[in-house]
Order: C-alpha cells, then sequence, then structure tokens
C-alpha cells in the first residue's frame, strides 16, 4: 500500500479576478432585520372577501365624510357627504352580509383538498 503525504497547495488571490456584489439595503430588508419575531412577515389570514369590502366601504365613508366637513357649502360638499354615506353603508352591509345570509360566503376548511 503507498501512502502519500498531505501536501499544502499555496493560492495567490487577485483582487481583480474577485468581484463582490454590494447588495443593496431595501426598505423592506430593515422590516425582515428588525422584527423580533419573523412570523410576523410570513403569516396569512384568510378574510372573506365581502368582509374586506366592507372594511374597505366603511374606511373610505369615514374619509369621504371627513373630507366633505373640511370643505366649504356647496354642491359639491353636499356630493361628497352623499357619497360617504352611501360607501359606509354599502361597508357596513358587506361586512355584515355573511352573518346575515347564511351560507353566503364559503367558508375554506383546511383538513379538506
Amino acid at each position: 500500500m503507498n501512502v502519500n503525504g498531505i501536501s499544502s497547495i499555496g493560492f495567490k488571490s487577485d483582487n481583480n479576478s474577485i468581484k463582490t456584489i454590494d447588495k443593496k439595503n431595501r426598505l423592506t430588508d430593515n422590516f425582515q432585520t428588525k422584527l423580533r419575531n419573523e412570523a410576523d412577515m410570513n403569516d396569512c389570514i384568510s378574510v372573506p372577501r365581502t368582509i374586506f369590502k366592507g372594511y374597505l366601504g366603511v374606511m373610505i365613508g369615514t374619509t369621504l365624510g371627513s373630507i366633505a366637513s373640511l370643505m366649504k357649502p356647496s354642491k359639491v360638499k353636499t356630493a361628497t357627504a352623499l357619497a360617504g354615506i352611501l360607501t359606509g353603508l354599502y361597508g357596513t352591509w358587506s361586512f355584515v352580509r355573511p352573518y346575515v345570509i347564511k351560507d353566503a360566503v364559503p367558508t375554506i376548511k383546511v383538513g379538506k383538498s
């Protein structure tokens, strides 16, 4: 049996041949690095579409009502206030509809595929 000795190989590095790519630190990367619990960025909550529309309707209706209250009295103020009231009512209906009408929104069953 022939046993060879361990030899060291010397490498000579050339700074021009090694290129380093500097990664730009983006704003979203700061969210990932400064979190205490990383699952906060990756968790998913499924919300029925009608409830999501309800949230949007209530928020937009409130915003339109606030904008209308800051305007001087005119037809535009009245139209903005009316649009805010109607949007808020639609948002309320969209939010409440799944609870009022049975089986209006299909639920997701996790165990079945």
